[in-house]
Parts: C-alpha cells; sequence; structure tokens
C-alpha cells in the first residue's frame, strides 16, 4: 500500500487572551486599542471579542506544528508588547480568578449586540477564554468522518487544557470551571453524530429557515465541521497558560485526525458512542483534570485518566514521525507531570490563599518558553 500522505492535515490556533490592569490585577476595557494597534503589524490576525478585556488571535494556515508554535509565539509576543506600551498585562486562563463579570463592558459591535439581546445574562456572563484548533481536511465528507469518530477523544485532550478552576473570587471545585459557564449558552457541548455530510448541512438549513440561527456560526459545539472552510475545529480546550501547553494540544489533535484518516484510509474504523456516554468523560475532566478516573466505555469500566492519555499517544504514535511533531507530542509527557494550569494556578493559591498572586502567575507566565 502507497504510504498515505498528511500533508493536508494543515492546522489553525486561535486564542483568546485576558486583558489585566496591572494594578488592580482586574480584568480591564483596552476599549479595542490593543486591536486596533495590533491590526497595524498583523492584520486581521488579532479581533475584538464580545467582552472589552477580550483580545482573540488566530494564527495563518500553518504547514506543520513548528509553524504554529512560531505563529502562536509571535503573537503572544505582540499582543504582550502592545499591551504594555498601553499600560496593560495578559494572561491566558480559561476564566480570570476573581474579576466580575457584571463590571465588564461589551464590545459595540452589531453581531455581539444581537447575541446579547438574544442570550441576555448567559451571553453578559460569558467571561471565558478558550483555544481553538483547526485541523485542515481534504474535503467535507472527510471532516464529518473524522468529527464523529473524534468526539470520543475530546474530555482526554480537554482534562489536560483544564486552566480554570477560579469564578469570581471562589475556589470552584472544578479543574475547569470554563465549560460550566459556557453550557449556558444553546448549541453548546459534545455534538451528535452526523452519518454525512449532508446530514449535517440540513441540520443546520433547518436551524436558518426556522430562525434558531442565522449562520452556522452560532452551533457552538466541542467539536464542528467548520461552516466555511474545510476544516474540523475543536473547541472544547480552556485555553492554555503557555504556548508549548497549547502547541502540545494542537499537534494532539492533528495527529489524532491524522490516525481517523489511515483507519478510514484502511477501511477500518473507531468506535462511535453517543453524545450521552462521551458527556460523562467530559464532565470528569471538567471537575478532576487529570487527577480523576474517565470511563474506557470498549471495557466498560473506569480507568485513571492518565493512563487513558497514555493510550491515546500509543494510539497516535504511528501518524506522528510523519507529521514532525514529536518534540510537541512529546511535551504532554511535562504536561502529566507539571500537572495542568488549573493544577499549577491551585498550587500558587495555597500558598498564600492569594487570589492576586494567581493571578501574577498567569500573566508571568504569558510569554514562558517564547
Amino acid at each position: 500500500m502507497a504510504s498515505l500522505s498528511y500533508k493536508g492535515f494543515t492546522i489553525g490556533v486561535e486564542e483568546e487572551y485576558m486583558v489585566l490592569d496591572p494594578e488592580t490585577r482586574e480584568l480591564k476595557s483596552h476599549e479595542q486599542r490593543i486591536v486596533q494597534e495590533g491590526q497595524k503589524i498583523i492584520k486581521d490576525k488579532v479581533k475584538a471579542e464580545m467582552h472589552q478585556a477580550v483580545v482573540e488571535v488566530g494564527t495563518d494556515i500553518c504547514q506543520d506544528i513548528d509553524e504554529a508554535f512560531v505563529d502562536v509565539a509571535t503573537l503572544r509576543k505582540t499582543i504582550s508588547g502592545i499591551g504594555e506600551s498601553l499600560g496593560f498585562k495578559l494572561g491566558a486562563a480559561g476564566t480570570h480568578p476573581f474579576s466580575h463579570w457584571e463590571s465588564q463592558l461589551i464590545t459595540d459591535h452589531a453581531r455581539y449586540n444581537e447575541i446579547v439581546n438574544e442570550l441576555q445574562e448567559a451571553a453578559r456572563s460569558n467571561l471565558i477564554f478558550g483555544l481553538h484548533v483547526h485541523v485542515g481536511m481534504e474535503n467535507r465528507e472527510m471532516a464529518i468522518h473524522i468529527a464523529n469518530s473524534a468526539r470520543y477523544f475530546l474530555p482526554h485532550v480537554y482534562a489536560l487544557s483544564t486552566n480554570s478552576p477560579f469564578w469570581e473570587g471562589r475556589k470552584t471545585g472544578y479543574k475547569s470551571y470554563r465549560t460550566k459557564v459556557f453550557d449556558k449558552f444553546p448549541r453548546t457541548g459534545i455534538p451528535d453524530y452526523f452519518e454525512s455530510i449532508e446530514a449535517y448541512e440540513s441540520y443546520i438549513k433547518l436551524l436558518v429557515k426556522t430562525n434558531c440561527i442565522d449562520n452556522a456560526k452560532k452551533i457552538w459545539w466541542d467539536l464542528r465541521v467548520h461552516p466555511f472552510f474545510n476544516t474540523v475545529e475543536f473547541r472544547i480546550c480552556d485555553i492554555p497558560m503557555t504556548v508549548q501547553e497549547t502547541i502540545a494540544i494542537a499537534a494532539l489533535f492533528q495527529a489524532l485526525c491524522a490516525k481517523l484518516y489511515k483507519l478510514r484510509s484502511q477501511n477500518l474504523n473507531f468506535m462511535t458512542y453517543s453524545r450521552a456516554l462521551i458527556n460523562e468523560n467530559k464532565w470528569r475532566a471538567s471537575r478532576y483534570g487529570i487527577d480523576g478516573s474517565m470511563i474506557d466505555f470498549g471495557k466498560e469500566t473506569e480507568v485513571n485518566t492518565r493512563v487513558l492519555i497514555y493510550e491515546l499517544l500509543d494510539f497516535i504514535d504511528d501518524v506522528v514521525p510523519q507529521l514532525g511533531s514529536r518534540h510537541a507530542i512529546n511535551y504532554v509527557h511535562n504536561m502529566l507531570e507539571q500537572g495542568t494550569g488549573a493544577d499549577r494556578q491551585l498550587k500558587v493559591y495555597e500558598q498564600n490563599k492569594s487570589l492576586v498572586e494567581v493571578v501574577d502567575y498567569i500573566q508571568g507566565n504569558f510569554l514562558a518558553g517564547i
């Protein structure tokens, strides 16, 4: 059999950053000045988000994981530099440890005004920061097939990304409280299984036709075949604290897609499980991160989450050399050793019970390893 090419599995990374007041460590509106200055340098790779204390960045289409690392590192450096020059600090965590959403300003933009008007308090309180990873596909038929199978692994990768243990000054008891906040939105969470791209598209058409949504971007699932690009977009993760963590997670998603593609090309398939079952693992990931156990539905038994993550690394291992992402995938071992962003935030908090110190720690790691 001719060896498969994984050239088409390009990567795009979107990160959402928090804008901080250096004095109070609160979230602070930058009145879109960071975006305006940023656009002079990096054009449309930076944009405003619904809340004015959020800056969203997106990479170019990257051919491999090294390109993605350079792009994300450059974006973090650029935005941080612009922020500093305007008197702000930047940080990356799924939620701010103590800022309250009620005091945050909403960006005046038609799309955001419309979302706030429709979703009201659910939208205004949605003060969270995520990571989205796009993986390029040869066509939309392959994209829906890969999305169906990849759903099973979402909680495993999500557990590694957990980075939001605090909310509005409280220790939530969750490793990722961000998804609990986002769950208030409609059309979120683990998606259903779609038997074809036509089935997915007719679902979207029905929602548009019945005025549930005005366009497919209002489907906010943890994983979606992107409405306009030929990509599978992974949306479940908290924004990781450091660029190495972001890149390790992007490399995992890319390798997962390549592996599922390889199986498909050999007429093999990964088991598909129901949304209800996958949701059990997602809940465990948000509550315990990498420290709990998840369910292995094949064996119908609970397994230590770290063991399942090692199994995932084994599962994708054979496609990693061709993708050239070994060093990025290997960083997952560091993440398992040093704990996720949530684990590290909690450790800082346990020392002096100071959430200000937690913010300082988040901010201090924004450019770590760049």
